[in-house]
């Protein structure tokens, strides 16, 4: 199997789950993470810890914007599964630097897509996507205000957000445009080209082995700034704001799942549905007590641009279409992984 971004979350919580399962496992990662988001994003550590704990794992520092080395790559290494987890991930980011954005997530999705289309057409591809393809339509839902988070107001939201849920006529966040070029695209080689391809339009997806910054990574940077002493920055909505949070594991099993009853050109929101959803007022005070530590926090009353007030993801259809697929990890389950790396401190 290839894995990009092999030394993030998804990338590296993949390249174990599936060499525990005897695969020959290839990663291409090139720490632009580091570049993103500084000290605090870089994932050195985690390719070294993968180095050891993988059996039959390859690392290959490429950067997935170069495109005569994914095709070479390609050409080179027999592939059934594909698992594109790479990415620019961060709404401000985004903004500031469109065109590392666009050619990470858009034209970064391409190569992979063009490389496998020409040299691994059987292989199946999975595209991590997120839930920011559906831009801010899902804040057009009628909300409620409760005392530590807002929720849907009507009983027939109560599920969350399904596949549904239109793309298009909403503010999304220049990332969030990125990322539905590559989820189109990665919809079109599965329709068009009939290859194996699925986007998982992730949640909060999360889990000990994520470099986690202000920018990126909501739990495990809420625990971090706990344990730390850092200040932290609430952004808009009262810190209401709500998530559902998907252990990377749970995210792996749904790929393997996949792998096994592959379709083309499928789509699934992909979360922890509401019985992992909490908010950012919520995640502080859980964290505080797991910790034994206060957080010294500020609240900013701008939201993040295209931002989600309450955000659930309907995990209907992905049940429906993989009936052995569950959440196994509930979010005491998720703190305690996440704690591991930051009770010492």
């Amino acid at each position: 199997m290839l894995v990009t971004g092999s030394s993030g979350l998804v990338g590296s919580v993949a390249a174990g789950y599936f060499d525990k399962l005897g695969w020959e496992v290839h990663g291409v990662d090139n720490n632009m993470r580091s570049d993103f988001f500084g000290a605090d994003g870089d994932t050195t550590w985690n390719l070294n810890r993968l180095k050891v704990a993988c059996k039959e794992f390859t690392h290959h520092t490429i950067d997935i914007r170069d495109r005569q080395s994914i095709l070479k790559l390609c050409d080179e290494i027999t592939f059934d599964l594909i698992i594109h987890a790479a990415a620019q991930p961060s709404h401000d980011l985004a903004a500031r630097r469109p065109f590392d954005d666009f050619d990470v997530n858009a034209v970064g999705t391409m190569n992979l897509l063009e490389a496998a289309r020409l040299y691994r057409p059987e292989a199946v591809f999975c595209f991590i996507s997120t839930n920011k393809v559906y831009g801010d339509v899902p804040n057009e839902l009628p909300l409620q205000e409760l005392e530590t988070r807002w929720d849907y107001a009507r009983y027939e939201d109560y599920n969350g957000i399904d596949e549904t849920c239109r793309i298009d006529n909403c503010k999304h966040s220049i990332f969030g445009a990125s990322k539905v070029a590559a989820d189109i695209m990665v919809q079109e080689f599965g329709r068009y080209f009939g290859m194996k391809t699925a986007c998982y339009r992730g949640g909060c997806l999360t889990g000990s082995q994520q470099s986690a910054a202000e920018l990126h990574g909501f739990l495990a940077y809420v625990m971090r700034a706990v344990a730390e002493g850092r200040q932290y920055r609430i952004f808009g909505y009262k810190g209401k704001q709500v998530r559902d949070n998907l252990h990377a594991y749970d995210v792996c099993r749904a790929i393997h799942e996949f792998y096994l009853n592959p379709r083309c050109g499928e789509v699934y929101n992909l979360g922890g549905g509401r019985e992992n959803s909490i908010s950012v007022l919520e995640a502080i005070g859980r964290s505080e007590q797991i910790l034994g530590k206060k957080l010294n926090y500020t609240y900013v009353e701008d939201n993040r641009i295209g931002d989600h007030i309450c955000y659930i993801s309907d995990l209907t259809k992905l049940k429906s279409h993989f009936p052995n697929w569950s959440v196994t990890k509930n979010l005491d389950d998720i703190f305690e992984d996440i704690t591991r790396l930051y009770r010492r401190l």
